[in-house]
């Protein structure tokens, strides 16, 4: 069997660190390690005007911020294939058919779903094109074969339910569809990585981002005012490091090396933590060092990302080869889903 990777990302805002560390380094890994057959990265246009249906202009823009993101982390178009999904009209037919495959009352129940209607507010007044979005999902996983999807352990529920669609079909049909396998990050603390305001989950709308394309002083702004332990009022004070966000970010964000460049009087996190729990370090020392290993990761990404803004037809010509190759791909698998239903009726 081949091995073939799909993930992709809703253009409704430049990418932030969350999405870096939670997904966007898991690419970059697989890229260069190699050993698959396919890799495709998906910028799901459709699927974000599902809440945006009324501002297409928003999601129309970002899906060249999106792109911007993806090449100046390094990602590369001579090893994976980028597609903008509404331009692969096959996704749609796809989901159609799977839409008979699963219920309603099963849409509602997915934890996914459920919390992303609670943070939408929709109350009673839910989009359909919202509510399916576990079957537009299974859709764009399935018309590329794809064995493997990196995603966060917030999208457990999504894979699980696409696994569901899969057997459901193959059960009616014979062997046609692969289930496909969720890919987790490494580190638990970068499965969902909290806002800066340590409440939440890294989101555009609640303002808790640190995007990849910020300025060095938006990033250290965002540092300093951070959420830490809010009974640590003086430097001399005992601190709670569990649900400390900076320490959380610490525990993210430190390579090998940043203590001897940054920090020198100590010699590894472990100890940073003893001293802060004891008293004696100041939240302003820890957010300092944050900051510093911050901005040396992410000045590199910004000034690739510069560059590559100064020549947005090179962007969006990657952007066009790559939906070409993935449209057919597309369109060749939906020919075998509907000869395996037997509603292929001219061929």
């Amino acid at each position: 069997m081949k091995k073939i990777i799909l993930t992709g990302d809703r253009p409704t805002g430049h990418l932030h660190i969350g999405h870096f560390v939670g997904s966007l380094k898991n690419r970059l890994l697989l890229q260069e390690k190699g050993g698959y057959d396919e890799f495709y990265i998906m910028i799901a246009d459709a699927q974000a005007l599902t809440d945006n249906f009324g501002n297409v202009q928003k999601v129309r823009d970002n899906v060249f911020q999106v792109m911007l993101d993806y090449l100046a982390v390094g990602l590369d178009p001579n090893k994976v294939t980028f597609f903008i999904q509404s331009e692969v009209s096959e996704l749609t037919e796809f989901t159609f058919y799977y839409m008979n495959l699963v219920t309603l009352a099963r849409l509602e129940r997915n934890p996914t779903v459920k919390e992303e209607l609670r943070q939408k507010d929709f109350e009673k007044n839910i989009p359909m094109g919202f509510l399916t979005y576990p079957v537009s999902q299974t859709a764009d996983i399935t018309a590329f074969n794809a064995t493997i999807v990196p995603v966060g352990d917030d999208q457990l529920p999504m894979i699980e339910q696409a696994r569901e669609i899969v057997r459901a079909f193959n059960n009616l049909y014979g062997e046609t569809l692969v289930e496909p396998k969720a890919m987790l990050p490494e580190n638990e603390n970068a499965f969902r990585l909290v806002g800066t305001d340590g409440k939440a989950k890294m989101s555009k709308s609640l303002n808790n981002c640190i995007f990849l394309s910020d300025s060095p002083n938006e990033i250290k702004d965002k540092v300093f005012n951070m959420y830490t332990d809010p009974n640590h009022i003086h430097v001399t004070d005992p601190g709670k490091v569990e649900g400390n966000t900076v320490f959380t970010y610490l525990d993210v964000f430190l390579r090998p090396g940043d203590f001897e460049k940054y920090l020198p009087e100590y010699k590894s996190l472990d100890e940073l933590k003893d001293h802060y729990r004891r008293g004696g370090l100041g939240d302003m020392k820890i957010k300092k060092f944050l900051n510093s290993i911050l901005q040396d990761i992410l000045a590199p990404i910004r000034a690739r990302r510069e560059e590559l803004e100064k020549n947005p037809d090179k962007v969006f010509e990657i952007l066009e080869k790559g939906t070409e190759k993935a449209r057919k791909v597309a369109y060749k698998n939906l020919i075998k889903l509907k000869t395996a239903m037997g509603i292929n009726y001219f061929n």
